[in-house]
Order: C-alpha cells, then sequence, then structure tokens
C-alpha cells in the first residue's frame, strides 16, 4: 500500500541508491529516483550517533502542546507491488505474524511507561502497511486490546486502516468498525485488471464491488479511495474510466498520486537494467491526468484539501493524521523500518525483521538511527510540508518560530514566482495550478545548502 504511506509520510523506507534532492520544475521524464517528499532533513542524514538524543527525547516531558499520534507499521502483503520500495513481507506464516504483532504490541507497552508519553492522549492512530488488512479479524482485535491498555483510545480523533480489497471480508471489516477504525482507506488505485496485473497488485476489479456493500452498510465515518495516475499501461481511456468509476461510488474523500519510480523497486531495477520494455508516462502526462481527475471530481461536488486529496462538500471527511504530521506533532513510529518523532528528534527503527523482533523480545526498544534537528529545520519541514496543501501562511510561521519566511526564503519564493510556480501574497504563499501539480519537485528549493544533490534515503 505504498501511496498511502506516501501521503501520510509514516513511510518505512528502505532504500539503497542515491536520489538527488534537488528542484525540478523542468522535470520531463520518469527517472529513476524520483521520490515522494515525506520529511526534512532527508533520511541519508540520519544516523547511528543521534540515538542518544533520541533517548534523552524519549526520557524527557513533553511540550504540553503538542500532540500524540501512533503509527502502526503492518508488514504483510498478499503481493510486491512493481513499484513498491516499502519494508513488506509476502512470505510469512500465521505463526511468524503473530510473533510480529506481539512485538509490535510490546514496542507499543514500552513506550506507555516512558516520560515522553505517559499520561498523553492520542490525536489520532493510523495502520498502514504494507497491508494492514491482510491480518486475521482475530489477530487485529487481539492487537487493538493490547494496544488500547498501553495508551487508550479514548478521544482519539481519527483511527486509519488501510486495506486492500481482495483481503476484505464481513468479519474482518466488523472487526475494523468494532476496534474503532472512522477512515477506512481503500487501495484502488486502478479499475482496469490488465493494469493492476501488471503493476503486480493482488486485487481485481470484481473484489472492489464485492466489499463495498459491507463498507457501505458498516457505516465507517469515512471511506477514502486511492488511485495512482500513470501507473504502467495506463491511457486516457482506462484514466477516464477510473476517474468515472470512483466519481459513482461516492467515496468522501479520493487520494491521487503521480506514478513514481524511487530506486529499489521491481520497475526501476528492470529500467535500470534495460528490462522494461514497456512504456513510462512522463511527467507532463500524470499531470494532465491528474488535473482530469480533480476537475472531474470537482463538478462532481468534490474540494480540493492537499494536493492529492479532494474531499466531497458538506461532508465531515477529514485527515486528522497528516494535517497533525505536517503540523509538526509528536509520533509514536512502531513496527519494523518505521519512523517517527519525539520532542524535535527524528527516530527509526531497525529495518531488519530479526533484529526488530529480537531487541523487543529482550524488552529494548528497536531503534536503528535517529536526527536531531534544529528549529530552522524544523520551520523548514513544517513549511514545505504545508505546501502540498496548496497555501501556507506566513503568520502560522511567524508565531510558532518567530521568522518571516517571506524574507528568510525570498530568493526561493521569488524564483518559483517568476516561473509561474506560485503567488506571494501578504497573508498567503499560494500554489499556482502548475505548481500544485508538481509540489513534490518544488521543495528541495528550500532545503538547506548542505541537504541539497544528496542521496534521499
Amino acid at each position: 500500500m505504498f501511496w498511502r504511506k506516501a501521503e501520510i509520510m509514516t513511510d518505512t523506507m528502505k532504500t539503497f541508491r542515491p536520489e538527488p534532492a534537488t528542484a525540478r520544475t523542468d522535470a520531463v521524464e520518469t527517472d529513476v529516483g524520483s521520490v515522494f517528499v515525506s520529511n526534512y532533513p532527508p533520511y541519508s542524514f540520519w544516523n547511528q550517533n543521534d540515538l542518544q538524543d533520541a533517548f534523552k527525547a524519549l526520557n524527557s516531558p513533553p511540550d504540553p502542546r503538542t500532540p500524540l499520534g501512533l503509527y502502526l507499521h503492518i508488514p504483510f502483503c498478499r503481493k510486491r507491488c512493481k513499484f513498491c520500495y516499502f519494508r513488506v513481507y509476502t512470505d510469512k506464516k500465521s505463526e511468524d505474524i503473530q510473533k510480529y504483532l506481539d512485538a509490535l504490541a510490546h514496542e507499543v507497552e514500552l513506550y506507555s511507561a516512558l516520560p515522553s508519553v505517559t499520561g498523553r492522549k492520542l490525536k489520532f492512530v493510523y495502520f498502514g502497511g504494507g497491508t494492514p488488512s491482510f491480518i486475521s479479524s482475530t489477530n487485529l482485535r487481539e492487537l487493538a486490546n493490547r494496544l488500547n491498555n498501553s495508551i487508550s483510545w479514548n478521544g482519539t480523533e481519527e483511527i486509519t486502516l488501510e486495506c486492500e480489497p481482495g483481503t476484505l471480508t464481513q468479519v474482518k471489516l466488523e472487526a475494523m468498525k468494532k476496534i474503532g477504525v472512522t477512515r477506512l482507506s481503500l487501495g484502488i488505485e486502478n479499475f482496469d485488471d490488465k493494469i493492476l496485473e501488471e503493476n503486480g497488485r493482488a486485487h481485481h476489479s470484481k473484489e472492489i464491488y464485492h466489499v463495498l456493500p459491507w463498507i457501505e452498510k458498516l457505516g465507517f465515518d469515512q471511506l477514502n479511495i486511492d488511485l495512482i495516475a500513470g501507473m504502467i499501461g495506463e491511457t486516457w481511456d482506462t484514466w477516464r474510466d477510473s476517474v468515472k468509476k470512483t466519481i459513482d461510488i461516492a467515496p468522501d474523500s479520493v487520494t491521487i498520486y503521480q506514478m513514481e519510480l524511487p530506486f529499489n523497486t521491481v520497475y526501476s531495477k528492470d529500467y535500470l537494467q534495460g528490462r522494461l520494455h514497456v512504456p513510462i508516462a512522463d511527467w507532463q502526462l500524470k499531470r494532465s491526468w491528474h488535473e482530469y481527475a480533480f476537475d472531474e471530481l470537482a463538478m462532481a461536488g468534490y474540494e480540493i484539501s492537499s494536493a492529492y486529496t479532494m474531499v466531497k462538500k458538506g461532508s465531515n471527511a477529514r485527515f486528522v493524521y497528516r494535517d497533525s504530521v505536517w503540523h509538526g506533532c509528536d509520533m509514536l513510529g512502531t513496527g519494523v523500518a518505521s519512523f517517527g518523532h519525539m520532542n524535535g528528534v527524528h527516530i527509526q527503527n531497525a529495518d531488519s525483521w530479526d533484529t526488530y523482533i529480537d531487541s523487543l523480545s529482550h524488552d529494548q526498544l528497536p531503534l536503528a538511527r535517529a536526527f536531531t534537528t534544529e528549529k530552522s529545520e524544523r520551520l523548514i519541514r513544517e513549511m514545505i510540508l504545508q505546501m502540498k496543501l496548496g497555501a501556507i501562511e506566513p503568520s502560522y510561521f511567524q508565531e510558532k518560530f518567530g521568522k518571516n519566511i517571506v524574507s528568510e526564503f525570498g530568493s526561493a519564493f521569488r524564483k518559483l514566482q517568476d516561473s509561474g510556480m506560485l503567488l506571494i501574497h501578504d497573508d498567503q504563499i499560494k500554489l499556482t495550478r502548475q505548481g500544485f501539480l508538481r509540489v513534490d519537485q518544488l521543495l528541495p528549493e528550500f532545503y538547506d545548502p548542505k541537504y541539497r544533490n544528496a542521496r534521499y534515503t
């Protein structure tokens, strides 16, 4: 379920090849190494030396004004998508899954006893993956009970769970509803079976329609549908059909991403080795598809929520997880390779199954690397992530960080304004439609020089 992680930035990424962090407003071809900006500073600068600061942060009281969220990485899938670069497993047996879920619950138990966490309420819980809906209803209920006993979910504003249609049953959906899931994110990606098969998706279109009546009957607060513009094999006809079928379903929100080719995916390896003999949509075509979908959704009664998401007008649809992370919340990133942020320190877990399980079997948090942020880096992180909303307000950063971002980053803003990517007003900096559709390629313009032209992960 790669593209959900990309939106929500609790991405459990494992990449090994260099990915330059440079602004490319003129990018044409979809080259290997393109990334979705999900954090700052780039992950390649996170290191083991800062782990001492991570433990210090975890053992310090929190800022009472900062909300806390919980991300849970469920790394199991029926198949690995050819565009996926997350830490996922397709070969684990039921006893392995149980062992992992026990370790995951224990990790949360260890966190709950730390000064940075004890007594705090959770603003959100996010089950990401992988495929959280892969695990059984029994596993899900038992995991939720243990988690809730460690850190109460009472009063939690949002509990999101990512789903792959072919893994859902009515019993499993009933279990999700019972444990308090409010936002169901359905990874459809495309409605064309040939495209789904080519890209390595596990489900087929008939499975989508099989589960929709159950979802509607149970009445989840919010149903989100994910689509990807530019999957291998996509055409204008198939894309129009996917957009129409999405509108016909009438979900509360629709999230649309443009296909990326990060390193360490099946497609990227095939491309680099000359084995990918199918056309890859270029950026202009993907932006055209993205724009078409937004226009069609707008005519169907949806309004823009971010550069990727539209929500149905008049609904209560929101994305607490995204908005909290993009405004600098604390977050416990739990599970293999998962990352979080506590008291100003970025933290990532071990990316090895054995290391993760072994650490927790010895009552140790499985931390692997960290990065201690400076105030200026926290400002840039929030600024570039909030730009994905389409507009930012300088007054927010003046109040929170004591900085005038218009003057602080004047040259970068002016450069993007001159190229037609944004407009600068006294009270707001707003992306144009052109900038909105390529926002991730603009963000490195605001990086500190030492983080530019460096690999991302």
